[in-house]
C-alpha cells in the first residue's frame, strides 16, 4: 500500500460518505486523511485483529470473506465507493471476524479509527449516512445468504461481475476465474463454465486476468433477481457520487 501526501477536495466527492459531509468535517479529513493505492488481494483487516484505520473507496473495491476451518473462504461483503470500510466499529466493536481484502486495485481515503469515531460523533450529517449505508448492508448480507444457497453459479458471476462494474463505474474489471471462484464459494472449474457461457453470449470478454462489461443489459438479464435487490440498496448511493450507474 502506497500512501500520497495530502488530500484534494474533489477526492471527496467520489465517496458518497464523504460526498455528504459538512464543510467543517470534510476539512478534518482533508487535513488528517491519506489518499492510499490499495493493491490487488492487499489485506485490509485480519479476524480479531484491532481495527486501526478506516478506508473510504474511491475506485477500489474491498471484500468482506468469511473463512472455515478447511481453508474454504467465501464472500460475505462487498464495499465499493458507496460506503466504508469498518463496519465493525459502528456496532461498537473494534475488531472483526472476517478478513477483508482489496477486490479490484484502485485508490481510498484512510483516516484513523480514532479520528472516525470523533468525527461520527460531532456530525450529523455522517451519522445519517451511515445509518443509511448500514441499512442497505445488512439487508444485501441476508439477500447474499440466500443468493448463495438457492441461485445457480451463472447467475451468481452475472450478479457479481454487474456490483461490481457499478462499484469502479468501469467496464473493465481485472480479475481471475480462481478469485471470483472463491469470491462465490464455488470451484473454479464452474465458474470457467459460467464465464465461457456469459463469453459465448457476448456479455463479457476474458482475457489475461481481465474481464470486461461488453453487454451490461445481456449481463442483467443473465443475473439472479439478488442483482436488482442491490441496486434498490445501493442504486441511491452510488448515483449521489456519479451520474453514470443507470436506473434499472
Amino acid at each position: 500500500m502506497s500512501a500520497h501526501n495530502g488530500l484534494a477536495h474533489h477526492l471527496l466527492q467520489q465517496n458518497a460518505i464523504l460526498h455528504g459531509l459538512e464543510q467543517a468535517v470534510g476539512a478534518r479529513i482533508l487535513a488528517e486523511g491519506e489518499l492510499v493505492d490499495i493493491a490487488l488481494r492487499q489485506q485490509i483487516y485480519t479476524p480479531e485483529q484491532l481495527i486501526e484505520d478506516v478506508y473510504f473507496p474511491l475506485d477500489c473495491v474491498l471484500s468482506v470473506v468469511t473463512r472455515m476451518k478447511d481453508g474454504h473462504q467465501i464472500e460475505v461483503g462487498t464495499i465499493g465507493r458507496e460506503g466504508m470500510s469498518a463496519f465493525p466499529l459502528l456496532l461498537g466493536a473494534s475488531t472483526t471476524a472476517n478478513d477483508s481484502y482489496c477486490q479490484v486495485p484502485g485508490r481510498a481515503v484512510r483516516i484513523t479509527a480514532s479520528l472516525f469515531g470523533e468525527l461520527r460523533l460531532k456530525s450529523p450529517a455522517l451519522r445519517q449516512l451511515l445509518d443509511r449505508y448500514v441499512q442497505a448492508y445488512v439487508n444485501m448480507l441476508g439477500q447474499l445468504a440466500a443468493c448463495n444457497r438457492l441461485h445457480s453459479v451463472y447467475e451468481r458471476s452475472a450478479r457479481w461481475l454487474l456490483m461490481t462494474r457499478d462499484r469502479v463505474d468501469g467496464d473493465e474489471i481485472p480479475l481471475t476465474h480462481e478469485f471470483l471462484a472463491m469470491m462465490l464459494g464455488t470451484g473454479r472449474s464452474d465458474v470457467t463454465i459460467a464465464a465461457g457461457i456469459l463469453q459465448q453470449a457476448g456479455f463479457i470478454r476474458y482475457a489475461h486476468g481481465s474481464i470486461t462489461v461488453l453487454d451490461r443489459d445481456g449481463l442483467k438479464n443473465a443475473a439472479c433477481e439478488c442483482y436488482d435487490v442491490a441496486h434498490e440498496q445501493f442504486g441511491g448511493l452510488l448515483r449521489s457520487v456519479s451520474g453514470s450507474v443507470e436506473d434499472r
